[in-house]
């Protein structure tokens, strides 16, 4: 269950590829060696609105939180956490070069005990991949 969703402000979509943003942060997690594959989501959803820091309308946020199961230690959530945050800046990088934008992403564990799943999805994954 690692999901990574991903708020944005509004004037994010005329300075950056959202796409290629989500794109850019499933292959760091995939890549990051500790999310299953059939575990991985990344979505990405747009506020109606946002007054963002002093309220100028150049100013724009994206943040990221990513949920993830127990187990997994403390080093190697922090390892994954530092290279998607890698790559959302480089994908990030021009709104990041302006004072007009604000990025963060924040690791979540959901305790196994209040977590739900009905997911055919890991059956069919581990069935390609044998």
């Amino acid at each position: 269950m690692p999901h990574l969703s991903i708020e944005y402000s509004p004037g994010l979509e005329a300075r950056a590829d959202m796409r290629a943003l989500c794109e850019a942060l499933h292959g760091a997690m995939v890549a990051a060696g500790i999310f299953p594959l059939a575990g991985i989501r990344v979505r990405a959803h747009k506020a109606d609105i946002a007054i963002v820091a002093d309220g100028l309308a150049e100013n724009d946020f994206c943040a990221m939180t990513l949920s993830v199961g127990a187990g997994r230690s403390t080093e190697a959530l922090k390892a994954a956490g530092d290279s998607i945050f890698a790559a959302a800046r480089e994908a990030l990088a021009d709104p990041l070069s302006t004072p007009h934008f604000a990025l963060s992403l924040e690791i979540r564990q959901i305790d196994p005990e209040l977590s739900w799943k009905a997911t055919p999805i890991h059956s069919r994954l581990s069935k390609e991949r044998a």
